[in-house]
């Protein structure tokens, strides 16, 4: 058996059917295309989008906000997530992630002062409140901010 020889089962494969062939076919004349109108053309073909002529649903669901396309997509992690690393510790936007304090980086990390920080700790992060930086520095800590 080789791959020119094979072929599907008989019955599997419907003969096409012959349109505008006369009218003891059945389909004869307009072959099934009906009376004038854009189907009844060469070359017709509809757009996904529409409705018979009706206003698109596109078009009537009123349009609301705006989408700052140069908008950039922060993660932000609180003070006091910060407080599970171990004292001493260099913490990295890569190592949030490592630790699943976030499930993205995104575009950066900002750093916020929810909760409350004991460790003393070397913060890196694309940016941070002021609430943030001065409970990380409180706690014997340091601030430096990385560029993405």
């Amino acid at each position: 058996m080789e791959l020119e020889n094979l072929k599907p089962a008989r019955g599997a494969v419907r003969s096409v059917r012959r349109i505008g062939r006369g009218p003891g076919s059945g389909r004869g004349k307009t072959a099934g295309r009906g009376h004038k109108g854009a189907k009844s053309r060469s070359g017709y073909s509809r757009r996904p989008s529409f409705e018979g002529g009706q206003m698109p649903l596109v078009r009537r669901v009123p349009k609301r906000g705006f989408h700052n396309k140069f908008g950039k997509q922060l993660v932000t992690v609180n003070v006091r997530d910060l407080e599970g690393f171990a004292d001493g510790t260099v913490v990295t936007p890569d190592l949030v992630l490592a630790s699943q304090r976030v499930r993205k980086l995104g575009d950066g990390v900002k750093i916020l002062g929810d909760g409350e920080l004991t460790k003393k700790l070397v913060v890196q992060a694309h940016f941070f409140t002021s609430g943030a930086r001065a409970k990380i520095e409180a706690a014997g800590g340091r601030v430096e901010v990385v560029k993405a």
